[in-house]
């Protein structure tokens, strides 16, 4: 198998690129051999290449400077992945994409005022340019006829790149209080654990004998994040007390307070309630979600073990 592989820079990318390795050739192009903000390399490439699996987490995720940058973030966040559908639809290759909880609005409750998960049926209406430009990428997908999965997740982070987990370890190094957004809700989603559950699912195509069967049951659209919910608050209390545990801190560890989102205004609108509910996913390919706070510990893990 062929493996196109987008955004290997990136979060998810870099992970993939580990994860998938033995699972077919993979060809991750850098930033400048494929440029996700020009369609038309984007289609020339995958004639180029003729991949068997499109795997696409690249995206354009600065989610603030997007409000400034829509054509760019429509370019990279829709028009590619539209492109790399067509494409695959003419090869016969598989698409999986990602996407993001940003395309809803962040308000669904239920009648006690609780927040409820998201499920993949519900109706998106998405707050900032970022999640029109990532809703408009999955729904040229799902319309061009192409085999494809596509994976909603939320609140993504690593050991690698730029994301809140790193930033918060940076802080508590450095600040004897921290204070963070704590009405806003959602599953802290590790870039390894997305990335081992895609491989899983790929394996599970690659050993389907009835393919035409397999794809009438499992195409479409699904949610991926770990079970359980927290505020940025809650997960950054998380942060701290694993990290120290693990003696990643190297002083004190800071004290944290919670403070509502209006005192943090961002250019940007974010959702309140980033919740997915991923049964659907467990229930189609037997992917088993562990708790936000068992990926963390396994993500930090892996950290103390590379020191």
């Amino acid at each position: 198998m062929r493996i196109l592989l987008t955004g290997s820079t990136g979060q998810v990318g870099n992970a993939l690129l580990r994860q998938l390795q033995g699972l077919g050739t993979i060809i991750a192009p850098r930033r400048d051999q494929l440029d996700l903000s020009q369609p038309t390399l984007v289609r020339q490439t995958i004639r180029d290449l003729q991949p068997d699996l499109i795997l696409n987490p690249g995206a354009y995720t600065a989610v603030d400077k997007a409000e400034s940058e829509p054509d760019l973030a429509n370019a990279i966040n829709a028009e590619s992945p539209a492109v790399m559908a067509e494409e695959a639809k003419k090869l016969g290759c598989i698409l999986i994409h990602y996407s993001t909880d940003y395309v809803f609005s962040g308000n669904k409750q239920d009648d006690s005022g609780n927040w409820v998960s998201y499920k993949e049926q519900d109706a998106p209406h998405p707050m900032n340019v970022y999640g029109h430009s990532k809703l408009s990428g999955e729904q040229a997908i799902m319309q061009s006829g192409c085999r494809h999965l596509i994976f909603r997740t939320s609140w993504v982070y690593s050991l690698f790149g730029k994301n809140f987990l790193l930033t918060m370890l940076r802080l508590a190094n450095e600040r004897t209080e921290l204070k963070v957004v704590n009405d806003q809700w959602g599953a802290p989603t590790s870039a390894d654990w997305l990335a081992q559950a895609t491989s899983d699912i790929v394996r599970q195509i690659q050993q389907t004998k009835k393919p035409g069967e397999w794809w009438a049951e499992h195409q479409g659209l699904y949610h991926m994040t770990p079970a359980g919910k927290t505020s940025w608050c809650g997960f950054t209390e998380e942060i701290i007390a694993q990290a120290s545990k693990r003696q990643l801190l190297l002083k004190e560890a800071p004290h944290v307070h919670g403070i509502p989102s209006s005192d943090y205004p961002t250019p940007a609108r974010r959702p309140n309630n980033s919740l997915l509910d991923t049964a659907k996913l467990t229930q189609h390919f037997c992917i088993q979600t562990p708790t936000w706070q068992a990926a963390l510990d396994s993500c930090l893990t892996n950290s103390a073990l590379n020191q």
